[in-house]
């Protein structure tokens, strides 16, 4: 896949962003690791960002509410939930809305290059 690529990625749990960025350089992606819903708002990141990875469940703004905050501002940016808490109903409504995947963590790589794959290639 072309390094041009932006996937950003906004998780609360250090640990995912410290693991998931490498694994998606090596996947071909430039990435980017943001700890909170407000902080990737904040960043000159949302319009490059070409699939966002993101945390169902943080402090302050959650994924969900970040999701929606951008479809508001017409940020059609395909998303790839993550999340801890595996909850059927939500996932469900959150494909619905169009999320391109919801993974529970743990999640194996080939996991996520397939949602990637799916994401980038228009859902």
């Amino acid at each position: 896949m072309p390094a041009q690529l932006v996937v950003s990625v906004v998780d609360d749990d250090e640990s995912v962003r410290e693991s998931l960025p490498p694994l998606l350089e090596a996947l071909g992606f430039v990435a980017r690791a943001f700890t909170s819903a407000e902080a990737f708002l904040a960043s000159d990141a949302i319009a490059r960002t070409s699939c966002l990875i993101l945390d169902i469940t943080m402090p302050g703004m959650s994924g969900v509410e970040l999701y929606r905050e951008l479809k508001v501002r017409g940020c059609n940016i395909p998303v790839i939930f993550i999340t801890a808490r595996g909850n059927g109903p939500l996932r469900q409504g959150l494909l619905e809305e169009g999320a391109v995947e919801c993974l529970d963590k743990p999640f194996d790589d080939t996991a996520l290059l397939q949602a990637l794959k799916k994401a980038l290639a228009g859902g």
